[in-house]
């Protein structure tokens, strides 16, 4: 019985099911249809129509001291489930609450076991108007109550065929009714009663007989339509009863049926769930009064995610004084246990640009609460090597270019040659190699040359050309010439070399933005709490995962801490 423990909590059934073995030594119409495995279990098989007719009975009798028949070909009620729709009957009336009133109430096709106003009245005294189109079933109806005396609280009436509400309370005018009641017929046609075209192939075949006449299980359109016309006929009544209500087979009848009554404006709508064994009911109910409490619909049963294991590590004794040392002679601050541990941490979280903050604890602990906004501990060591990767490709200085010569050094002692080394030297200064140290060794070089004891350039010392020296000349302008081709192409380098830079720092910073996720405004990859705790000499890290996009992203910070304290340690 999978779903006793959903039932309605005033249901006697609800948690103590009935005894099988008690009911079959007391009686023996029952005890007939009980099986005895050999481990002394009793069961019953539902799938018999008489073993189900005979635990009907047997229960009525046993708990209620009613006395039923029921034909085979009709309807067989179970009594766990009928009592759960009159409990929740007392609910919308709220009957606990005023046992004097007189409580009127209806049940449209009563069936021929009458099993609701049988209960009612024995239960709370109520009166009820019990309408039935069917011969069978108006004639067992009418002898039940009769054989249990309670022809003064219940009244059976053959009504015709289509007759629900509105012909049934036509002789009845002046009576206002608190409730009505209804077990349509749920399907709309035989395939639709077998489940060939309405069951889901998955579902396992039902575990108890279906014995209800043609009247009772099947009506044109099924549950929907029947209920729609209840509808409609309350939409003309109003005010003759104070609920009106529906028991539904299907789940998926709901939706509609309470959309059609906000559409119609009903003020006051509510539902509610029937558990009983294996098998599911919902119930409808709607009022035109406004002074009617409803009772609270059944909330949402959720699945209850199965509480997740922190995701720990352990720091040993040994570690621990290892990273103390290095915390005391590295900040001058006495730390131990759990704080050299937690101050580790944070050193850690603050260099990965994890957001923490301390929340409060317990003694020999301390607590952490992290916000990961980026994933800044995978892939460390292969971003290192890609940075020095495009470092190592960035252009190198050229080595073609022109290296000093021995005029270079008898330029003191011609002033011709010190003339064209210095425009040699002007025309390489205006190079920028700056990132070339063969070149600036060059221009330092010739610039010591060029300088004078007083600190003036030798530019100031140059004598004029003469006329005689034009032979030299002309061989100097060729040598600076080439040197002009030299710059130009040197400056030409330069700025291919800036512009590599330039590339290299773009995909860098490309690369930085992949692994970095867009950031907006209030976005984290995730949020865990952190607790160090003391574990005799060793200390326990506990990661929880309070929530974000993926678990495993915590597992991976978990691992880089651990790693992480080991070589700070060592």
């Amino acid at each position: 019985m999978a779903l006793n423990k959903s039932m309605h909590p005033r249901n006697r059934y609800k948690d103590k099911p009935p005894d099988f073995a008690y009911l079959a030594s007391k009686y023996l119409e029952f005890k007939q249809h009980i099986h005895t495995n050999l481990a002394g279990k009793v069961s019953l098989n539902f799938k018999d129509p008489e073993a189900v007719r005979a635990l009907t009975c047997t229960l009525l009798k046993e708990d209620f001291e009613l006395t039923i028949d029921i034909p085979l070909e009709r309807l067989i009620p179970t009594v766990p489930l009928r009592l759960n729709y009159i409990h929740w009957v007392e609910d919308l009336i709220g009957s606990d609450s005023d046992k004097d009133k007189l409580i009127r109430g209806i049940d449209i096709g009563t069936g021929a076991s009458c099993i609701y106003p049988l209960l009612g009245a024995t239960m709370n005294g109520w009166f009820f108007l019990a309408t039935e189109v069917d011969d069978m079933c108006f004639n067992y109806a009418t002898k039940n109550v009769e054989q249990n005396n309670l022809s003064e609280l219940i009244k059976v009436v053959k009504v015709p065929q289509k007759t629900l509400l509105m012909d049934a309370l036509k002789e009845e005018s002046e009576i206002v009714y608190d409730f009505c009641m209804c077990n349509p017929p749920f399907f709309a046609n035989q395939l639709e009663a077998k489940g060939e075209n309405s069951r889901n192939p998955s579902r396992p075949p039902p575990s108890s007989v279906n014995t209800g006449g043609i009247t009772e299980i099947m009506a044109e359109g099924g549950e929907l339509e029947f209920v729609k016309i209840i509808i409609h006929d309350s939409l003309q009544l109003k005010k003759r009863l104070r609920w009106y209500s529906c028991m539904l087979g299907k789940k998926c009848s709901l939706a509609p049926l309470k959309e059609e009554l906000r559409q119609q404006g009903v003020p006051k709508v509510t539902h509610t769930e029937f558990c009983q064994g294996r098998t599911m009911r919902w119930a409808l109910a709607w009022s035109f009064y406004d002074d009617v409490t409803m009772p609270f619909p059944p909330s949402k049963k959720r699945k209850l995610e199965k509480p997740r294991k922190p995701i720990i590590f352990t720091v040993l004794e040994s570690t621990i004084m290892e990273l103390g040392n290095k915390v005391r002679s590295s900040e001058s601050v006495t730390t131990e246990g759990i704080e050299v541990v937690a101050t580790g941490i944070e050193k850690i979280l603050t260099n990965l640009k994890v957001l923490y903050k301390h929340v409060p604890c317990g003694k020999d602990e301390v607590s952490l609460f992290l916000t990961a906004i980026e994933n800044s501990w995978i892939h460390i060591r292969r971003k290192k090597r890609d940075r020095t990767r495009q470092l190592r490709e960035l252009p190198r200085a050229r080595t073609d270019l022109p290296q000093p010569t021995e005029t270079d050094n008898t330029a003191e002692k011609d002033p011709t040659i010190n003339n064209t080394a210095c425009h040699r030297v002007s025309e390489e200064s205006d190079c920028p190699m700056a990132s070339s140290a063969v070149a600036v060794q060059m221009v330092v070089s010739v610039e010591e040359e060029l300088s004078t004891p007083n600190g003036n350039s030798s530019l100031n010392m140059l004598h004029p050309v003469q006329e005689s020296n034009m032979e030299t000349e002309e061989k100097e302008s060729e040598s600076c010439l080439q040197v002009e081709n030299s710059s130009a192409g040197c400056k030409m380098d330069e700025a291919g070399s800036q512009e590599t830079v330039r590339s290299v720092n773009k995909e860098a910073a490309n690369s930085e933005v992949q692994d970095t996720p867009k950031r907006r405004r209030g976005y984290f990859l995730f949020k865990c709490l952190m607790n160090v705790k003391k574990d005799g000499k060793n200390a326990h890290v506990e990661m929880h995962w309070v929530e974000g996009e993926n678990r495993d992203l915590m597992n991976q910070l978990s691992t880089y801490l651990k790693n992480q304290i080991f070589k700070m340690a060592y």
